[in-house]
């Protein structure tokens, strides 16, 4: 009975050891700016980002890694333990909804997250010249990011533009606002205006729009058969006088 209690004792020694270790992985801790949990950090362009990622309750030296999205960010070596520091210079609109990630090198799980929040107002500006035939469809286009989200209004010669139902249609996504005429009349010609507007300024295009009187057309099988037409009478002219071109030569 003393042998195999004596055997039993290095079993049990691994077991205590991987739960030591456990315990100690699970005191480790992450902190970005002073978060230990993911957030939102609100910027907006130009000036530079610093992130600092600092690990805590650790008694040894820890690697830390840093991602930007899912690539890796190359560190020197002497920001890579216990504290590392990261600078984003200069901040743009692309980086806006970017993830930065910290993470603990020998346990990937151990991480703290950054999204880019980068905040700027509408960017539009300019103007265009369309002509176009009565009775086709015209469509004008407004192209503006910004963030937060802009809404839009629309402006005939300065004043609201009156949505004509079943004529005029409006189409919208984040960064595409979309006014489609269809059928324009020559009442249609004149000045349109894209307001594009947020919370932190706005942007405008003017749309010089006009209306040209409608091109006559003429049907293509008319014309094939007046040339099919003339062409036979041709042939036939020839063949009716051949005998006196033949005697002329």
């Amino acid at each position: 009975m003393v042998q195999r209690s004596s055997l039993a004792v290095p079993c049990e020694v691994p077991v205590l050891a991987v739960c030591f270790l456990a315990c100690v992985a699970t005191g480790l801790e992450l902190s970005v700016n002073n978060h230990t949990a993911d957030f939102s950090l609100s910027t907006s362009p130009g000036p530079p980002v610093s992130l600092s990622c600092l690990v805590q309750n650790s008694s040894q030296a820890e690697e830390l890694l840093w991602y930007r999205g899912d690539g890796k960010v190359d560190l020197k070596d002497g920001n890579r333990m216990n504290i590392s520091n990261i600078c984003i210079s200069p901040v743009t609109e692309s980086d806006n909804g970017v993830t930065f990630t910290c993470k603990l090198a020998r346990d990937k799980s151990v991480q703290v997250s950054v999204i880019l929040d980068v905040q700027f107002p509408p960017r539009l500006t300019g103007e265009e010249s369309l002509q176009i035939e009565e009775d086709k469809d015209v469509t004008l286009s407004c192209n503006a990011k910004s963030n937060p989200q802009a809404h839009t209004a629309w402006y005939k010669n300065n004043n609201t533009l009156t949505l004509q139902q079943n004529r005029y249609q409006l189409y919208q996504t984040s960064e595409v606002f979309q006014l489609a005429i269809k059928k324009v009349q020559k009442s249609d010609s004149g000045t349109y205006t894209c307001v594009v507007k947020s919370s932190l300024g706005e942007g405008r295009k003017d749309f010089y729009l006009i209306v040209e009187d409608k091109k006559p057309v003429f049907p293509k099988e008319a014309v094939i058969a007046a040339v099919v037409v003339v062409t036979l009478t041709v042939l036939f002219g020839i063949v009716a006088r051949k005998d006196k071109i033949f005697k002329v030569w």
